[in-house]
């Protein structure tokens, strides 16, 4: 019989996400990964070292990284298969399941749409500023609803078909590995001169890695939400991102809305172009609509998962 590991994993996510008592306990291993990465920054990336030694200095920070998280997964492994025998494949199951995000997502964009529903818009960009890096204190109904669309769009990629994805083809050392390098593009991987150079490693390396990801993302949205296709193949390329624009495109075309737009941080508003050509007054019902297609593609990437397990009966 098959090993169901992605199929537990995904079951476990979406059935208790990464429990409270656990994250206090033991926080969560991204949290690890954050160490290393600051430390690495903070004795490598100093103002005073030029471009060309920090980028050099960033792409060892990256390769620490590969390095640490692809030789403990193989380690791991190796002992499970050793002292677990046919039990080995639930375990690997387990260490993979805090790499996936199904529930904190949910649970995260849930609390937006009902706080809108309510016009309850201070716990709204309460809400909505756990996961968005825009400036919310300004934002209206339409501009909280997008902003949260945008976000379960965007982390459908990063949080559930790319570690899924790389969890499938490369097991527990290929999902911490990706989500090692998911943490240092979140961390440093950022276009500001203090991050350029140094980032440049592990944002370039996160792209790679969700070159695949992120387009089958795309289509799971499009086949979840009984369409988007059009919407997805011409407007992808308007985000400033190789591969979050397939997921953001595919969700807006799937609703019918315009999504992205003119964006404020740290005060400063960046003309970003529209997704999509539906409308932009969003509202309570739009995230709803969403969270919809998003719990949909969920269910489409576990079935993917299955097929793919029996098909290697």
């Amino acid at each position: 019989m098959p090993e169901p590991i992605a199929i537990t994993a995904l079951a476990l996510d979406a059935a208790i996400g990464w429990p409270h008592a656990l994250y206090r306990r033991l926080g969560h291993p991204v949290g690890l990964f954050a160490r290393i990465i600051t430390g690495c920054e903070s004795r490598w990336n100093k103002p005073d070292f030029s471009n060309s030694r920090r980028r050099i200095l960033g792409v060892a920070c990256v390769l620490i990284l590969l390095a640490g998280t692809i030789g403990a997964g193989l380690v791991l492994e190796h002992l499970f298969r050793s002292f677990l025998g046919p039990l080995a494949w639930l375990a690997v199951a387990v260490l993979a399941w805090p790499a996936l995000a199904q529930r904190s997502l949910y649970d995260h964009v849930r609390p937006i749409a009902l706080a809108l529903a309510r016009n309850d818009l201070p716990a709204a960009r309460e809400a909505v500023g756990m996961i968005v890096g825009r400036d919310t204190r300004e934002l209206d109904q339409s501009g909280i609803a997008r902003a949260a669309i945008e976000s379960l769009a965007e982390s459908f990629c990063d949080g559930i078909a790319a570690p899924l994805f790389w969890l499938i083809v490369g097991g527990l050392p290929g999902v911490w590995a990706y989500k090692a390098i998911n943490t240092a593009d979140s961390l440093i991987g950022h276009r500001e001169e203090r991050w350029r150079a140094f980032g440049w490693a592990a944002a370039r390396t996160d792209d790679l890695l969700n070159l695949v990801p992120a387009r089958i993302g795309g289509a799971v949205i499009c086949m979840a939400g009984g369409g988007g296709w059009t919407t997805m193949w011409r407007d992808h390329a308007r985000h400033a991102s190789p591969n979050a624009g397939w997921t953001e495109a595919a969700m807006a075309g799937a609703l019918g809305l315009r999504l992205a737009g003119p964006i404020s941080y740290d005060g400063v508003v960046h003309e970003k172009p529209w997704i999509g050509q539906g409308k932009t007054d969003t509202d309570a019902a739009d995230v709803r609509r969403a969270i919809r297609v998003y719990v949909r593609s969920c269910l489409v990437l576990a079935g993917i998962a299955t097929a793919i397990a029996l098909g290697d009966w």
